[in-house]
């Protein structure tokens, strides 16, 4: 199960970071079901396979403080296999916990800063802003959205697509260097995030020019997302180059096709991070 993950994993099957931290964590679980002769032998296949998962995806810090949670909870802390075995289970279970009730904290805070007859721009995919404006609409909130398709994998589309199910909600699906045209209809921009590492917020590509833009023209950037997406030290970011064929399908001589998944966006250009802890402006 691990190596199918860690390969689920480098392939982006799942392109949500939580989910990708939730597999990950579930897969280093299936350890405890091994045998192992002793303590130093479980820990070395523990520090072994927590290593390989978070090296399957650099870019996503929940990944890489999940593995480290689950594998810090356990080395050093257990006196058997047995023991050792317990300890995983339980940092597993508190781990997946964690991520998951941050990621439906974050959308309920989220929720609450929506007013009714408000107009917001969004871009890529990120299950916690849809679940904040699908509470928020819930809640008695008329709202139209202006989508963008966030090519090349078009995510976007995904996102109209779920928004149309929601009642009072009006999609509008545009693609991505029509944000700036959009952006005078727009009270503020609402995104997810892969992660925020310090000053520097790293998303799908196609954000720092949004956020460029929508400073340019007075548009509020809002970014919502659990709290364990946000890292001070310890996590270096590693891009994702997707493959060139995404960009163009048939063969090329003598162009370089550059497929980056995610840009790096400067937090001054934020005006607010929504996560489960609460609301923090910039």
């Amino acid at each position: 199960m691990i190596d199918e993950t860690v390969e689920e994993i480098r392939e982006m099957q799942t392109h949500s970071s939580s989910v990708v931290a939730v597999k990950a964590t579930r897969a280093l679980g299936e350890l405890s079901t091994r045998e192992h002769a002793a303590l130093d032998e479980f820990e070395r296949d523990l520090e072994y396979n927590a290593g390989a998962l978070r090296r399957a995806n650099p870019s996503h810090a929940s990944l890489h403080r999940a593995m480290t949670e689950v594998s810090d909870a356990v080395i050093g802390n257990a006196e058997s296999v047995e023991g050792a075995i317990e300890l995983l289970k339980t940092a597993v279970e508190q781990t997946i916990s964690r991520i998951e009730t941050g990621k439906h904290e974050a959308a309920e805070n989220a929720a609450m800063t929506f007013e009714d007859g408000e107009t917001f721009l969004t871009h890529d995919y990120s299950s916690t802003v849809l679940e904040a404006v699908e509470s928020a609409a819930a809640a008695g909130n008329h709202m139209t959205a202006h989508v963008t398709e966030a090519r090349p994998r078009y995510l976007g589309r995904k996102t109209a697509r779920a928004l149309a199910a929601m009642d009072r909600v009006e999609p509008r699906l545009s693609v991505d260097s029509a944000a700036g045209y959009c952006l005078d209809r727009c009270d503020r921009i609402v995104i997810g995030m892969d992660c925020i590492v310090g000053d520097t917020l790293y998303n799908r590509v196609g954000t720092f020019p949004i956020a460029a833009a929508a400073a340019e023209v007075g548009v509020p950037v809002v970014v919502v997302g659990s709290g364990t997406k946000v890292i001070e030290d310890g996590f270096v970011f590693e891009n994702e180059f997707r493959p060139p064929s995404e960009v163009m399908l048939e063969p090329v001589e003598g162009i370089e096709i550059e497929n980056p998944a995610y840009d790096a966006t400067p937090m001054s250009l934020v005006d607010r991070v929504v996560t489960d802890e609460g609301v923090r402006e910039f």
